[in-house]
């Protein structure tokens, strides 16, 4: 099935600094939960690529039980592109490119109307900036100079001031004495013993020290006029226009609750340190950072059924601190509903969205089942263990065709599941293979796919048989699963019969 072509648009906007710390989803569980036959969303890539360019967009979904071998049946058409929901139209041949050139020539004008406009922020930013920083040196080194100012002209201010006083009291007293000389002899007498008297008190030869003038500081601006030419050659090579960022998102692949994200290089000569990936609900809504790390591929959960996302991703360059452009942003939804437990249970507390179970103090036992069926063959159904309580042989995380109250694990008949030590338990028995024990961040996941529909030639019992794989720290196990009759969707549950334990599942 051919999907109308998907016109990405290019956001070349240079990323921020990412925050410390991301945790809207799980990285690596994207690899390890991968749907091994979920709906991709492949993306277009540009031309230049190595690998091939694909003009558009196909979208493939594993078909359920109910919908025959080419899955055209009435959730397949739902959720099909908008060409299949009108009855399977499609573009005229002729019609392709000229519809992929019109897109191709909006992509290229729209983008290079956003990069101007990053373009002239970015400098104008830079220029007031730059004007801030200069006018805060120069105010600093105005301070400097009035310190230096200061400090060294006190000294001798000081001594000019000793010096004028010594100069006002030895001509008062010179005064005193001519005074004292043109007066009567008694009187003359006093007024020179007074005079005497001062005169002896007086040190007129005995002045304070004053600096040589070599030694007297003279202020000066030290200004180094390469700084224009090292600004210069910043300036010259600052920024740099990108026609094609060295990475772009390659797949959207749907799951209950979330999408799987995978991208990779197009650029041979990059070589990436780190990827980071964003996304935001469209189109009003700021990206958000959702990933960075090494990966190239992620899960984002958290996403609401048939709303359209948009995804972007750029790499960060080995041995380097800034950031790629961004790739094309590409859009894409989940139609697969959530995958929910059932809320009400004593034993449990779940969380808002109700796709993470606490097994809780209270006393009473038993499993604890998804909402509805939500799981179909084909897809991968993954459970990811955030907490540990103490063990227990008992416990079970697990698929089954029905749900039977009154048990205390899924260790029981029409039910496959995985113990926390390990145990594999296929309709009640138990397995001789075995998976690694669960721990706190264990993935376990689980494949299911028909391998007989309608009535066995066997004398094992059971009229259908499904091919379970279940996954757990990089091993896993394979096995028939043999159920009375045929059912389109399975439940999921888990049980813990000691609290601590804290499972999500997508």
């Amino acid at each position: 099935r051919v999907c109308p072509p998907h016109t990405p648009t290019l956001h070349p906007h240079t990323p921020p600094p990412p925050p410390a710390s991301v945790n809207q989803a799980a990285a690596g569980a994207g690899r390890g939960g991968q749907s091994r036959a979920g709906r991709r969303f492949r993306c277009a890539r540009p031309l230049g690529v190595a690998r091939g360019s694909r003009a558009q967009s196909g979208i493939r979904r594993a078909a359920r039980p109910d919908e025959g071998r080419d899955g055209a049946g009435a959730r397949g058409a739902a959720a099909g592109s908008p060409g299949e929901r009108g009855g399977g139209a499609e573009l005229p041949a002729g019609a392709r490119p000229a519809a992929a050139g019109a897109a191709g020539g909006a992509e290229i004008k729209e983008s290079a109307s956003q990069t101007r406009d990053v373009l002239k922020q970015h400098f104008s930013d830079l220029k007031g900036t730059l004007g801030k920083l200069l006018d805060e040196r120069l105010v600093t080194l105005l301070q400097e100079v009035d310190t230096i100012e200061q400090e060294t002209i006190k000294p001798l201010d000081d001594c000019q001031k000793l010096i004028e006083h010594g100069v006002n009291t030895a001509d008062d007293l010179v005064r005193e004495g001519e005074t004292a000389i043109l007066g009567g002899i008694e009187e003359q007498n006093d007024k020179l013993w007074n005079f005497t008297k001062k005169a002896s008190h007086i040190q007129l030869d005995s002045l304070p020290e004053v600096p040589l003038l070599v030694d007297v500081p003279c202020l000066s601006a030290q200004l180094d006029d390469s700084i224009l030419n090292i600004v210069k050659d910043h300036i010259f090579k600052h920024g740099a226009v990108a026609s094609r960022p060295p990475v772009q998102i390659e797949e959207l692949v749907e799951k209950p609750g979330g999408i799987v994200v995978r991208w990779c290089k197009v650029d041979d000569d990059f070589t990436a340190q780190d990827y980071r990936l964003q996304f935001r609900k469209c189109p009003a809504n700021p990206f958000e950072d959702v990933y960075v790390g090494s990966e190239t591929e992620f899960i984002v959960l958290h996403i609401d059924p048939n709303v359209d996302y948009q995804f972007r991703v750029c790499a960060r360059g080995d041995g380097r601190q800034e950031w790629s452009p961004w790739s094309v942003p590409q859009t894409g939804h989940s139609t697969l509903v959530p995958h929910e437990w059932t809320t009400g249970f004593e034993g449990y507390s779940l969380s808002s969205r109700r796709n993470i179970a606490l097994r809780n103090d209270a006393e009473s036992a038993g499993v604890l089942y998804s909402s509805a069926p939500t799981y179909f063959c084909g897809q991968t159904l993954t459970f990811r263990v955030e907490t540990v309580g103490q063990p227990d042989r008992r416990d079970s995380i697990g698929v089954c065709a029905e749900k039977q109250n009154g048990y205390e694990s899924l260790q029981r008949d029409q039910a496959v599941c995985i113990s926390t030590n390990g145990a594999v338990f296929v309709n009640g028995k138990e397995m001789t293979n075995q998976l690694p024990a669960v721990t706190s961040g264990s993935t376990v996941t689980f494949d299911i796919e028909a391998v007989t529909l309608g009535p066995c030639n066997n004398n094992e019992g059971g009229n259908v048989k499904l091919r379970v794989t279940i996954s757990s720290s990089n091993r896993e196990v394979v096995f028939d699963w043999l159920l009375e009759q045929s059912c389109g969707s399975l439940y999921f549950g888990c049980s813990f019969f000691y609290p601590g334990w804290k499972v999500l599942v997508f």
